[in-house]
């Protein structure tokens, strides 16, 4: 005679069986829930979401005008975390589905949204590691997107780096094995025009290259006056400090920031001829004629 207990677990398997098989096969007609083609971009904007870091520093410059150097005297500083270039820009979100916009939309969020909040947790990790509590990206490609940055954090703030655009031409000329002039001198005035825009749309905390290697306590006492941290002297001695690799990609990597002591920067060449434009923003920037 057949135990009743068993012939009820047997019923059960067999329909515990039957349910799974239903959940794992394809359905028999179209669900609503496919979505069918659906525009790239029907135009909604995200609200900005809550930074977990409200008010990094970012120093805006062109490339060859000092920034590691910058980076490397903030960095010695015993509150401030100034890392390698970061290159936030290049880090972007992927969204791999029709309707990934759509659930994304549905949680207030949109693709640069989403990468504006991965840049912001990637900046509080790097902050939250170091101890201290000011962070500064020195990257200078940051500073052709300074708008977005400023959509990004609109309470950050910006320390505008300059160098006499004839120096960072013989600078970049130098550095490359088979200089291309006149791209040279694109590209300098491409960054040297967001400088200018970031000059007057963002009213930073301005300093030279000149004068951060000929008077570097004073620029950097004025440096953390602007970020309201007590100046250390410390800052000047970076050599001592662990700044950490010194590589292409991530910053200057020559001797010179290598040689852990504050060098004299090279004046413009006057040889350098210069594009009228970068002739005019070097004169708006005070340097003399």
């Amino acid at each position: 005679m057949r135990d009743p207990r068993m012939s009820a677990i047997g019923k059960g398997l067999k329909r515990r069986g039957r349910l799974m098989m239903q959940a794992v096969s394809p359905p028999r007609r179209a669900l609503d829930a496919i979505p069918g083609p659906r525009p790239a971009d029907d135009g909604y904007t995200a609200p900005p979401a809550p930074r977990l870091v409200r008010s990094p520093v970012f120093v805006l410059s062109s490339v060859r005008s000092g920034s590691t150097l910058l980076r490397v005297l903030l960095n010695s500083h015993s509150r401030i975390r100034a890392p390698h270039e970061m290159h936030l820009r290049t880090v972007h979100v992927h969204l791999s589905r029709d309707f990934t916009a759509d659930a994304m939309k549905a949680l207030a969020l949109d693709k640069d949204e989403l990468e504006h909040v991965l840049w912001d947790r990637v900046l509080h990790l790097e902050l939250t590691r170091s101890g201290k509590d000011v962070i500064v990206d020195k990257t200078p490609p940051n500073t052709l997107i300074w708008p977005r940055l400023r959509r990004c954090w609109p309470e950050a703030r910006h320390i505008l780096l300059l160098r006499h655009p004839a120096a960072v031409v013989a600078s970049l000329t130098d550095r490359r094995a088979d200089p291309d002039h006149a791209a040279i001198r694109d590209e300098v005035l491409r960054y040297s025009e967001k400088l200018e825009e970031a000059r007057v749309n963002l009213n930073p905390h301005v300093v030279t290259y000149e004068d951060l290697t000929a008077e570097p306590e004073r620029v950097t006492r004025g440096i953390c006056d602007y970020l309201g941290v007590p100046w250390e002297a410390g800052m000047l001695d970076y050599g001592s400090k662990d700044h950490g690799t010194f590589r292409p990609q991530l910053g200057d990597w020559s001797s010179t920031i290598k040689s852990g002591r504050i060098q004299a920067a090279r004046t413009a060449d006057p040889a350098v001829g210069l594009p009228p434009r970068l002739t005019e923003l070097a004169r708006a920037w005070g340097y003399p004629e």
